[in-house]
């Protein structure tokens, strides 16, 4: 049965989080008018010594890897035919197109001449490591906008395409993870040839199979994260069944991670620098308490991972951990090399929280549409809204 066509989207009523929505869009597009009409210098505080920022930490790295959970649970699904968690697929794929979609809205800002972001489909570069990746990230947002579709097209009524999509769904899925897996490890590729000026506590050949590792732990605790968040905006109950599982396999990802970086540090000879409690120091201590110790050791207890409190907390240090991350190895650890200390500006700031606020509700505008719950949950859930 078709739920979708039963759905009667609730009439929009804005409250609190649609005003404070509605203030940051306008505020990112005010940002927006002035970057392009008076260059990247009027906007933010980089610099010819420091040229990639926030928007390159944030917005791009972190974008990427945070919508991870979506070809992670799709190969779970479809590839290892673990069904059972087919009830949190879309919520994730409409999450991983919008993180790539923002993604894109992003680069456009930083480009220093984005109205050539093309040249890359025309001006083929293979041996530079940005060609694939701008590749990679154009095919895969292609590939979740398709794995997306068959809920837009049977909300109105296309059946015909919609189970061509659906006879394709496999061969699409091995496609995301196959440029996923090739874009999050290149993006890890972009810092390889910085040996000299990148903080030995973030250096190591292995930066490709870290960023990817790391992309995958952080992926499943957005996954649990966006659970939790989309279960309190829409009244839904929070798949503990499911999300435990997926907190066991971050626990898994998280560990090998957190064991590969210790050995680069090993072999970086850097762990004086932790030892001296500098500013680097703190901040990879900071750093790999939240995104790998504290998350492996709480979630490797049962009784925690079964609990929503636990779980949730430690799925938020997981993804807040990711994040100090990127930023320290796109600012952190650049910033002494620089010769410089990088302060993002008001605006750069407003620019990054502003397509956050926007993703969330085109998420939750999503949701009132389309039925990206099973089962008319979506459906119940404005129902409930229009009751409350």
């Amino acid at each position: 049965m078709n739920t979708a066509m039963t759905m009667t989207p609730k009439r929009f009523r804005p409250g609190f989080w649609s005003a404070i929505a509605a203030v940051l869009f306008l505020a990112f597009c005010t940002v927006t008018v002035i970057r392009f009409t008076k260059g990247l210098g009027a906007v933010t505080n980089l610099s010819d010594k420091f040229p990639w920022g926030l928007w390159i930490g944030f917005d791009l790295l972190c974008g990427v890897g945070l919508a991870a959970g979506a070809f992670t649970l799709t190969a779970v699904v479809h590839l290892f035919n673990l069904k059972k968690f087919e009830p949190i697929v879309r919520p994730t794929i409409l999450t991983g197109f919008l993180g790539y979609a923002f993604v894109i809205v992003a680069l456009l800002l930083d480009l220093g001449q984005p109205w050539r972001i093309w040249h890359a489909i025309v001006y083929w570069n293979p041996h530079s490591v940005m060609f694939e990746v701008a590749w990679c990230v154009m095919l895969y947002t292609s590939v979740l906008a398709l794995e997306f579709s068959p809920v837009v097209f049977e909300y109105f009524g296309f059946h015909t395409p919609a189970r061509i999509i659906h006879r394709l769904i496999t061969p699409l899925v091995i496609l995301g993870v196959i440029l996923s897996t090739l874009h999050q490890s290149s993006l890890g590729s972009l810092y390889l040839i910085v040996p000299s000026k990148l903080h030995a506590l973030w250096y190591s050949p292995m930066l490709p199979l870290h960023f990817y590792i790391s992309a995958i732990g952080a992926g499943i605790g957005m996954v649990i994260l966006e659970s939790y968040l989309s279960g309190r905006a829409f009244h839904r109950h929070l798949e503990m069944d499911l999300l435990e599982p997926l907190a066991r396999g971050m626990v898994v990802a998280l560990g090998i991670y957190g064991l590969m970086r210790l050995q680069a540090i090993r072999r970086n000879h850097a762990f004086g620098s932790i030892l001296e409690f500098g500013y680097e120091g703190k901040m990879f201590l900071l750093e790999i308490t939240l995104g790998v110790i504290l998350p492996v050791a709480l979630m490797s207890f049962r009784k925690l991972r079964t609990n929503p409190d636990w779980l949730v907390g430690s799925a938020f240090m997981a993804v807040l951990g990711f994040v100090m991350n990127r930023l320290n190895i796109s600012i952190t650890g650049m910033e002494a090399a620089s010769g410089t200390r990088y302060m993002p500006s008001f605006m750069e700031i407003i620019v990054s929280v502003g397509l956050v606020a926007t993703g969330m509700a085109v998420f939750a505008f999503a949701v009132r549409i389309f039925p990206i719950f099973p089962e008319g949950e979506g459906a119940k859930s404005l129902e409930m809204d229009k009751g409350a």
